[in-house]
């Protein structure tokens, strides 16, 4: 494991060139489990809209890489339309958990994908969240995720919307949530080291940012991936910008509660 406390300059450089990262051609061939998350892309409850996505997601080198099994209770932070819910639901249906926190009226929103056979067994966690329009960004209350035994917390493409204050909530409340050992996965777009805030960045994280936030509230930094790395993202335009959209840089941290 790799414990960073240094400058931002030095964990930027180990970022950048060792080891941790992680690319497609270190799979040689499918997994086992890799096998379940295709045969469950190929199920009816997931649109053709879904499916237009996977390319990009990649689910089945993702959760493989994020450590997910079918046996784990996995909390899945602001699942916006459940594009990740739909798979993670059918694989953990059987052995595990899904909890969806999200706040109560957004869950509501979910009633109809829920209802599917394949989403049976997913479970609603309300949490003390919402939407400032004019910041543009969540609000986070008093958080309680109400466990503190889950093996897992999946945070993609959300930390970018909150405030430095609601990040330490969110942080602290996950590290609360996860038993001893759990993994909590941050997966962002990227904004290039130090670059200062603006509207454009908006949607953007530091990396290093990132890491130092979570390890303040005693998560351990075990691993980072390339998986999806993005060329032709310049990593200077809103993620929105048609010249990025669908095709943005980003980064994938796993994090460990220490035992």
């Amino acid at each position: 494991m790799l414990r960073i406390d240094k400058s931002k300059t030095w964990i930027a450089a180990m970022i950048a060139g060792t080891s941790l990262l992680c690319s497609f051609s270190s799979f040689a061939a499918l997994t086992p489990f890799q096998q379940d998350v295709i045969e469950v892309m190929k199920m009816e409850h997931r649109t053709d809209a879904d499916k237009q996505r996977d390319d990009n997601r990649a689910p089945y080198y993702a959760l493989e890489f994020f450590g997910l099994t079918k046996e784990m209770k996995v909390i899945e932070f602001a699942p916006g339309d459940g594009w990740y819910s739909k798979i993670l639901a059918p694989l953990l249906k059987d052995q595990g958990e899904l909890h969806l926190a999200y706040k109560a009226e957004w869950l509501e929103g979910l009633n109809d994908l829920l209802a599917k056979d394949a989403m049976s067994k997913a479970q609603k966690l309300p949490i003390a969240l919402d939407w400032n329009p004019k910041a543009r960004s969540y609000t986070l209350g008093n958080i309680d995720f109400g466990m503190t035994d889950a093996d897992m917390m999946l945070s993609i493409r959300e930390y970018h919307n909150f405030n430095v204050e609601d990040k330490t909530k969110l942080n602290k409340a996950t590290f609360d949530a996860l038993k001893p050992g759990g993994v909590y996965v941050i997966v962002d777009h990227t904004r290039r080291h130090m670059m200062p805030e603006t509207d454009e960045m908006r949607r953007r994280e530091d990396p290093v940012d990132v890491i130092l936030e979570v390890q303040a509230a005693g998560f351990v930094l075990e691993k980072s991936s390339n998986m999806f790395y993005r060329p032709d993202d310049e990593l200077r335009y809103e993620v929105g910008r048609k010249t990025v959209t669908g095709n943005t840089d980003r980064f994938t941290l796993v994090f460990r509660k220490p035992k």
